[in-house]
């Protein structure tokens, strides 16, 4: 059977449990329960399970309600993987006969017959399904993206790659092919298999999702596995700032958009020890806007020469008070040399205009790390939705194709005003209102330019976290005249 057609027949039972009130994300988890039960059934050598924790004893079972749920409390004390995966996992198919269906379902096909990378296609397409039909998924990353940032970042053999915020690690799988697609020596497989990927999830049935996906695609095993730790990746260091055997050679992230954080890192020690507030040393300034922190947690999280991508909404680009701070700290600190303008209609969530932050930690310097920043706008005059015109990798094949170059060229001119790919000098940059770096220059087919303004929604949010930005620093004042 082809991958489609087995997913759209598991999938599709999905309708019928949702009349008992199972939700995608509930279904998608216990599909992961169960595909892991029946590929540790087709491979006992690879996949030995404690007595009575298995599939066989599914199978044989009068009661498959009690003796599902009794198998599922029994592998989360088991310890290694299983302890991760089966973490808190609780049976929410509570109809035995349609538990028992889909079971059957599972049942009749041989996941482990075809290669890893096959069976992680499945995994990986069950994954998109969801994203298309949950609002958890609104901001499930297009794996075009995902694609191209990874062939411009170019991981390479024993570096590590983090995620703070890695969802169902999209960006692993992305790195994983790239390095799958060189010829390995023995201390770099073992090195990929257990020592690259890092990743932080907030969400305990997400980080689930994540380390099934990466052992579906054949990382880890069921002793060690890769470290994906589920909290909140800006609160992580007890030290109130991130360690140096903490720090990474890549990162590629997509944080969370439109969400001002509940808690608040502040720079300020005073300050942090209020409700409310977390002290970040690290960081340079205080903010509410949880993108203007991640940000900056990335930053802190890199190696020196270590080098990052990054998906982030408009307003990091322009917005004011702590956002006018940080892109000149980011320009100062760091080599920000490209940033991609991504069009919208490309998420699951309508009207989200985002881009791609390229940059570089470098050695400290007295100067600038930054000396020019290279856009490309694929947004001006271009049309994608998610499912009748989906974004695709060839879409963004001439911005990865320019970006490789070893030398540079802009394709707009006076001469050729249309040309997507342009160069501004860090001093071009400095004289900007803000240190805005949102910058357009195609003429836009659209006479309002519609597509070049913010969502009402996003507007109204915006003015939302500045005003939480000012009466941040109108504490941090007022706590300073108290001392």
């Amino acid at each position: 059977m082809s991958t489609n057609n087995l997913v759209n027949k598991i999938w599709s039972f999905c309708d019928t449990l949702r009349d008992d009130g199972l939700g995608y994300g509930d279904y998608l988890e216990q599909l992961t329960f169960l595909l892991f039960l029946k590929m540790a059934d087709e491979n006992p050598k690879e996949y030995k399970l404690p007595a009575g924790c298995d599939w066989q004893a599914i199978l044989a079972s009068e009661h498959i309600i009690e003796s599902y749920e009794k198998l599922l409390k029994d592998l989360a004390s088991s310890g290694g993987m299983l302890s991760k995966i089966f973490a808190g996992a609780q049976n929410k198919i509570h109809d035995s006969s349609k538990l028992n269906k889909l079971i059957q379902l599972i049942d009749g096909e041989n996941w482990t017959s075809q290669e890893v990378d096959i069976k992680g296609e499945i995994y990986e397409s069950l994954l998109q399904k969801n994203a298309e039909n949950s609002g958890a998924g609104q901001y499930f990353t297009p794996r075009s993206v995902i694609s191209a940032m990874v062939d411009c970042i170019n991981p390479k053999p024993l570096e590590t790659i983090a995620d703070p915020s890695c969802g169902t690690g999209g960006f692993f799988l992305g790195a994983l092919e790239k390095l799958n697609s060189n010829k390995l020596t023995q201390e770099e497989a073992d090195f990929l298999k257990f020592k690259t990927f890092h990743g932080w999830e907030i969400e305990k049935s997400t980080a689930r999702l994540c380390l099934m996906n990466l052992f579906l695609h054949g990382i880890g095993d069921l002793k060690e596995t890769p470290e994906i730790e589920v909290v909140d990746s800006l609160k992580r260091s007890e030290h109130g700032e991130v360690i140096e055997s903490e720090k990474v050679d890549v990162i590629l992230a997509n944080p969370p958009f439109g969400v001002s954080s509940s808690d608040i890192p502040t720079t300020d020690e005073n300050q942090s020890k209020k409700d409310g507030y977390f002290l970040r040393k690290d960081f340079w300034v205080t903010t509410s806007n949880k993108q203007l922190a991640f940000l900056q947690h990335i930053v802190t999280m890199l190696n020196k020469n270590g080098r990052a991508a990054v998906v982030l909404p408009d307003n990091v680009l322009f917005e004011g008070g702590a956002g006018e701070v940080i892109r000149k700290k980011l320009m100062e600190e760091t080599e920000l040399h490209t940033i991609l303008r991504l069009p919208t209609g490309i998420f699951y969530a309508q009207g989200v205009k985002s881009n791609v932050l390229f940059f570089n930690k470098k050695e400290d310097s007295k100067t600038a790390q930054t000396k020019d920043i290279w856009y490309y706008d694929y947004r001006t005059n271009v049309r994608h939705t998610p499912k009748k015109n989906p974004l695709r990798y060839e879409n963004l094949s001439e911005f990865v194709e320019l970006f490789k170059s070893k030398k540079r060229k802009e394709t707009w001119s006076e001469e050729n005003p249309e040309g997507r790919w342009r160069k501004y000098s860090y001093d071009e940059i400095l004289e900007r209102d803000k240190t805005s770096l949102d910058i357009f220059w195609l003429r836009s087919e659209n006479i309002l330019d519609l597509d070049n303004l913010p969502e009402p929604s996003i507007l109204a949010q915006e003015i939302v976290e500045n005003i939480e930005d000012a009466l941040v620093s109108f504490k941090g004042v007022a706590l300073k005249l108290e001392d």
